[in-house]
């Protein structure tokens, strides 16, 4: 599929709707979740038509049926993600979940007292919460790796922090605030070199560029379906297949177990063990078709269609007296770019550019230490992806002057 943003665009039936009469939608929120296209949707009605049944227990013909649609969409994110095998791929029901199945399971059953975890100011609240329950639970300690003034990782303080032989290294590839793509080889390099296990937030990055987890080496990754035109309530857990095996079971219930008797159970063969009760099965199936759509395209041309986007948006935003976008220069980042516009506070830009049909995202967007870290309580976010043109983004940029003489 040749990459035609203006023809891709007519896959979303979302993106011909009117916000108001004569006022057409301008969605510049995709880190937050993205819009889905014709595909995807007819997958899962077609699912919900033609095969819904359980997976896993039954023999007749629908349960068969679903139990292969849904192990065949755990083999393509395993082949979207280059992992040796499906059996290294754990359903959730988001990052969030992904996160916190790692910390009660493998970090519990390693982690005492003492032990150092390393994470990064840039991180979403999903990979800092988890690990100050654990803090607070079992004592370890936290270390963070600083962000310069420019939005990017503090290296050198990195490999300092190293020196306290931290027993895990959990960042995010991408940042949902400053955009910032971080050298996620670098960072797993020096953090195995170190004996450090490695966790990737891979939830703004996997859907934004190639990523192949072999060649990173990394050692868990998680991410969501719908930040990558998927659906809402399922995610994953990549893990190397010798700690899923080694790592306690999650959640207790039905299909975690291969044999239960009333004083004991003997847990399933990975990755169902960690897949307690009736699972998110059309969710899988339309996560499978988003997939194959992101592969139609190529990740490469996902990237560079980003680049060119948040490119020609921050030539645009600097344009604007009074406003500061947050975060590197378009070539250290992905489609996402924060601001703020002086003497308007983000929640009010937000709405005025509502009025006008612009859709942006204001708050501090589960990231508030790293809002404190720039000294604001929050900021307005326009994010892109596969669909957005540049027209969207004049339409953004005379949002903001209507905001300025309002406000003026």
């Amino acid at each position: 599929m040749t990459f035609d943003a203006t023809k891709i665009r007519k896959d979303f039936p979302i993106l011909g709707r009117e916000i108001r009469p004569g006022i057409p939608l301008v969605y510049l929120d995709s880190t937050a979740t993205t819009q889905k296209p014709v595909s995807i949707l007819t997958a899962m009605d077609e699912f919900y038509k033609n095969n819904n049944a359980n997976i896993h227990r039954g023999v007749h013909t629908l349960a068969e049926e679903s139990t292969m649609l849904y192990e065949q969409a755990r083999q393509r994110v395993a082949d979207f993600i280059h992992a040796a095998s499906s059996s290294e791929i754990v359903f959730t029901r988001n990052a969030t979940e992904s996160i916190n199945l790692v910390a009660h399971t493998w970090a519990r059953a390693n982690m005492q007292s003492g032990d150092v975890v390393i994470l990064t100011e840039m991180e979403h609240h999903s990979n800092l919460v988890p690990w100050q329950q654990l803090s607070a639970e079992r004592g370890i300690k936290l270390e963070f790796i600083p962000v310069t003034n420019d939005g990017l990782l503090d290296l050198e303080a990195y490999q300092s922090i190293l020196k306290k032989e931290p027993k895990l290294v959990s960042f995010c590839g991408m940042s949902n605030v400053l955009g910032t793509i971080n050298p996620a080889g670098e960072i797993i390099r020096l953090a195995h070199h170190a004996g450090a296990l490695v966790l990737m937030d891979g939830a703004q990055s996997v859907p934004h560029l190639p990523v192949d987890v072999r060649a990173l080496d990394v050692d868990f990754l998680v991410f969501s379906a719908h930040k990558m035109l998927g659906p809402t309530g399922i995610g994953v857990l990549f893990a190397r297949s010798d700690l899923l095996e080694s790592m306690p079971a999650f959640l207790g219930g039905g299909d975690m177990i291969k044999t239960v008797h009333l004083r004991s159970f003997l847990p399933n063969d990975i990755p169902h063990k960690f897949e307690a009760g009736t699972p998110a099965i059309a969710e899988a199936v339309g996560f499978n078709a988003a997939l194959d759509y992101l592969d139609q395209l190529g990740m490469e041309s996902v990237a560079a269609h980003e680049q060119e986007i948040v490119s020609y948006a921050l030539e645009r935003l600097a344009e604007i007296p009074g406003v500061k976008v947050l975060g590197p220069g378009a070539e250290k980042k992905g489609g996402v770019a924060a601001f703020t516009l002086e003497g308007v506070h983000p929640h009010d830009v937000a709405q005025i550019l509502d009025h006008y049909g612009v859709a942006v995202r204001a708050g501090h967007h589960c990231a508030q230490p790293l809002h404190e870290k720039f000294g604001i309580t929050a900021s307005t976010r326009a994010s892109f992806y596969i669909y957005n043109i540049k027209e969207e983004v004049d339409k953004l940029v005379a949002g903001l002057y209507q905001v300025k003489k309002i406000f003026n």
